[in-house]
């Protein structure tokens, strides 16, 4: 078989034979000087890899955040008022932000988080609208249209000027992928023969099965049946199994799986690091033991236990798929924050864990139904969220003040527009629905929704957030609108 030496074209040499320069200078600084510059512009250019593709990563999260804001105000809800809604938002994201950042960034700081991108943009533009409608001298009539339609405008420019952004990083980033290419580093090189041998340890055991009562007789009883999210490995096992008692058992956490599940999400050096020290981490059923626990906590209303768990559970699939050195390419790339590599795993890791979510509700509803019972419930998705409830104490008063920082750049007329819409919303809800809110107590309000049927109960939880009264947190609009007291914007 002829050997293919073209790979050595691509070694960039700086010896003797390539240097030439001035007599009167030494020529060891110059082959120095050389070195060092090649080492220079590679770190540069690895700088540069990584900061666009962050970017990159960072601004399609946007612009699909910013493409759904533009089309809600190009095509509103006629129940909605559009600056209703467009207040609201930016109330949200004020009061009550999302932590998600992009990779490296500190989920604390609120300006390196989406949603405090996203802030700052519509912020912007809403001064902008108010501003040009009040230059204008528009009709009071008309202020409402003229708003939208300053809005919608620039909304849609900036969703056009940020799609030619991330064209243009694409390019420069495919440019720069290709002259990396062109040359051989220090990354591209791999460890040869080994002349030691060490026997490897004896390989731990699987994760032990725990076996599901089937009960005696004729007597019935209920159990909880857990969806197997990898339906083909399941079958695999059943088939080579032939045993009919292992159909009816349930993968168990072992002690280090257990530690390892109480790993934050995200924390990949933890991981690897406990990885590396607890060998009996990495056995067969150790991601399907995760996931039924996953399941579990769900079921048991423990989201971000469950969350760690899918996490980690996907975290051994990974490294199971990448082959027999897949534990150390998975986790080099993940510790040195690769903005692809991590993006397509926490893509899989937030799809994994909806779809969890949404068998666990399956379940739930269905055991609602086998005993006669449909009920529709709020709780809370995140974890770290609460429910509240911003219940008007009345129509909103004849004077408003308006008070705070952002005092100045709120319209008098659109916060009143808002606390009557309020006040309609809360007015039509049933007597006991409205003391249940009085209360801000979630399980006073999940009690009468419960009574309710469900059509009624659906269309009561879309007029709540329709119309601003239920909340992730405080809101920005205090109602105190008894009679004597004024409105407070904060």
């Amino acid at each position: 078989m002829p050997l293919n030496y073209s790979k050595w074209d691509q070694l960039e040499l700086s010896d003797d034979s390539d240097i030439e320069g001035h007599p009167n200078v030494d020529k060891k600084s110059l082959i120095r000087w050389k070195q060092r510059d090649i080492h220079e512009k590679r770190e540069v250019r690895r700088q540069n890899i990584a900061r666009l593709n962050a970017q990159i990563a960072c601004d399609n999260i946007l612009l699909t955040r910013i493409k759904e804001i533009y089309n809600t105000l190009s095509d509103p809800a006629p129940s909605t008022p559009t600056t209703a809604y467009f207040n609201a938002l930016v109330e949200r994201l004020e009061k009550n932000p999302s932590r998600d950042c992009p990779p490296g960034s500190n989920p604390d700081k609120f300006e390196q988080t989406y949603d405090g991108m996203l802030f700052s943009l519509v912020k912007q533009v809403g001064e902008e609208a108010r501003h040009r409608v009040k230059e204008a001298g528009t009709l009071e009539a008309e202020r409402d249209e003229k708003i939208t339609k300053h809005l919608a405008t620039s909304i849609g420019g900036h969703v056009t000027g940020l799609e030619k952004t991330i064209e243009k990083n694409v390019a420069e980033l495919a440019s720069e992928e290709k002259e990396q290419k062109k040359h051989i580093t220090m990354d591209d090189l791999h460890d040869g023969f080994e002349s030691k041998y060490v026997p490897p340890p004896p390989e731990p055991a699987p994760v032990p099965h725990a076996k599901i009562d089937k009960g005696k007789g004729k007597t019935t009883t209920t159990t909880t049946q857990f969806e197997v999210l990898n339906p083909k490995a399941a079958a695999a096992e059943a088939e080579d199994d032939g045993d009919d008692t292992d159909d009816d058992s349930l993968p168990e956490l072992t002690p280090s799986l257990e530690a390892f599940s109480k790993i934050p999400v995200r924390a990949y050096e933890k991981s690897f690091e406990f990885i590396q020290s607890h060998r009996d981490v990495i056995i067969p059923g150790a991601s399907d033991a995760l996931l039924v626990a996953a399941f579990r906590a769900q079921s048991a209303g423990k989201a971000k236990y469950a969350k760690q768990c899918v996490h980690q559970s996907l975290l051994l699939q990974y490294c199971e798929k990448l082959g027999k050195d897949g534990v150390r390419v998975f986790f080099r790339k993940m510790i040195a924050a690769d903005a692809r590599a991590e993006s397509v795993f926490v893509n899989d890791m937030e799809g994994t864990y909806q779809h969890l979510v949404e068998r666990v509700n399956v379940s739930l509803k269905e055991q609602s139904e086998s005993t006669g019972q449909e009920q529709i419930q709020l709780v809370p998705e995140n974890p770290n969220q609460t429910i509240s409830f911003n219940v008007p104490d009345g129509p909103p008063p004849e004077e408003i003040q308006l008070e705070g920082p952002q005092a100045e750049t709120l319209d008098i007329e659109e916060v009143r527009k808002a606390l009557q819409f309020r006040w309609d919303v809360f007015e039509a809800f049933p007597v006991d629905f409205q003391e249940a809110l009085k209360t801000n107590e979630l399980d006073a309000v999940n009690k009468v929704l419960g009574e309710l049927d469900v059509d009624t109960a659906e269309s009561i939880v879309k007029q709540l957030d329709m119309a601003g009264i239920l909340s992730f947190a405080e809101g920005g609009i205090r109602d105190e609108t008894n009679q004597g007291k004024e409105t407070t914007v904060e």
